[in-house]
C-alpha cells in the first residue's frame, strides 16, 4: 500500500505593523511588505493603524489578543507606550523612547531603532558625527533617539530648538545628554525664525513640519544662515522630498531625505522580528515606486 505524504497547510498570518496617529501618510507598509515577499514570508503583513492617545492600552490589549509578531510605534506614542512594555533594551531606556516591540508570546519587548537608522543614513552620506557640532529641531521620541546616538558616537556640542510649550521635553532631553554622554548641550525656545549658528557642521529636522499633507510647510528657521559647509538631514519620508530639502538642493547645501533614516530603521526592525536580514534594495525601490 503506497503512502502519501500531504503538504503541510498552515494558512495563519504573521502580522506586524504601525500605531500613530496621523499615520495615513506612513509609508511604511510599503517597503515592508515588499521585504516579505522578497524574503518569500508571504503570509506576513504590515498593518498601518490610526490610534488616539486615549486608546494606546486597547491597542497593545489588541496586539496581544491577535498575537501580532510586532509592532512599529509613531507619533505620538514613542513615549507614552514605554509603561505598557515587559522590557525595553538600554538604549531604548536611555533615549527615553520606544519605536518598536517584538511580541514574545505576550512578553513585549520595546528597542529603538530610529537614531540607529538616523547614523546609518548619515554614515551612508559620508558623515560623520565625532567632534562634529548638530542643531536639532524637535525634542519629541525621534529627536530623542537622534541625539542620544548622536551622543554617544561623540559629538562635541548638541543645541535643542523646539517649541517654547514642549520646554519640559527639551530640558528632559539636554538633561539625558548631560548625564550620559561628553557633548556639550544647550536649549533654544522656538519662537520665531531661528539662526543657524556659524561653525555648525549638522542640521536635523526631527520635527513633523513638511510631513504629507502640509508638503509646502519648512521649518520656522532662518534659512540664509545655513551655509554649504553644513548638512542638513530631514526624518521625514513622505514627501521624498520635502520643501526644506528641495530648498537646501536648491541653494546648493548638501542634504539627505528621511528615505535613508526609515529604510534602515525597518530594516533593522524586519531582522528584529523575523530573524531574518531584508533586502534594502528592494525596500529603497518599493519607496520610490509608491512616493513617485
Amino acid at each position: 500500500m503506497r503512502c502519501m505524504l500531504l503538504k503541510e497547510q498552515n494558512y495563519l498570518d504573521h502580522l506586524v505593523g504601525v500605531f500613530g496617529q496621523p499615520v495615513a501618510e506612513n509609508p511604511g507598509v510599503v517597503i515592508q511588505d515588499a521585504a516579505f515577499q522578497a524574503m518569500g514570508l508571504e503570509r506576513w503583513h504590515f498593518l498601518t493603524l490610526d490610534v488616539d492617545k486615549d486608546k494606546l492600552e486597547d491597542a497593545i490589549r489588541g496586539l496581544k489578543a491577535f498575537k501580532m509578531r510586532g509592532i512599529n510605534c509613531t507619533i505620538p506614542h514613542k513615549i507614552a507606550v514605554m509603561k505598557y512594555l515587559d522590557e525595553i533594551s538600554q538604549s531604548a531606556k536611555l533615549i527615553g523612547a520606544v519605536n518598536m516591540i517584538v511580541n514574545d508570546n505576550g512578553r513585549l519587548f520595546g528597542e529603538n531603532t530610529d537614531g540607529k537608522g538616523f547614523m546609518m543614513s548619515l554614515a551612508s552620506n559620508g558623515i560623520e558625527v565625532q567632534s562634529k557640532k548638530a542643531v536639532v529641531f524637535g525634542a519629541g521620541g525621534a529627536a530623542r533617539a537622534i541625539c542620544v546616538e548622536m551622543g554617544l558616537a561623540g559629538v562635541a556640542d548638541v543645541t535643542i530648538v523646539n517649541r517654547k510649550q514642549d520646554r519640559h521635553l527639551g530640558d528632559a532631553l539636554m538633561n539625558i545628554l548631560r548625564e550620559n554622554t561628553k557633548a556639550e548641550v544647550r536649549y533654544v525656545d522656538w519662537d520665531g525664525p531661528y539662526s543657524i549658528p556659524a561653525g555648525t557642521n549638522i542640521v536635523v529636522n526631527a520635527t513633523s513640519v513638511g510631513l504629507y499633507p502640509n508638503v509646502i510647510d519648512i521649518p520656522n528657521i532662518d534659512l540664509d544662515s545655513i551655509t554649504t559647509d553644513m548638512f542638513v538631514q530631514d526624518v521625514i519620508p513622505n514627501p521624498t522630498e520635502t520643501a526644506l530639502i528641495q530648498e537646501m538642493r536648491r541653494r546648493g547645501i548638501p542634504c539627505a531625505t528621511g528615505a535613508g533614516m526609515l529604510i534602515n530603521q525597518a530594516a533593522l526592525n524586519i531582522e528584529m522580528w523575523t530573524g531574518q536580514k531584508p533586502d534594502k534594495d528592494v525596500m529603497y525601490k518599493a519607496l520610490e515606486a509608491a512616493l513617485a
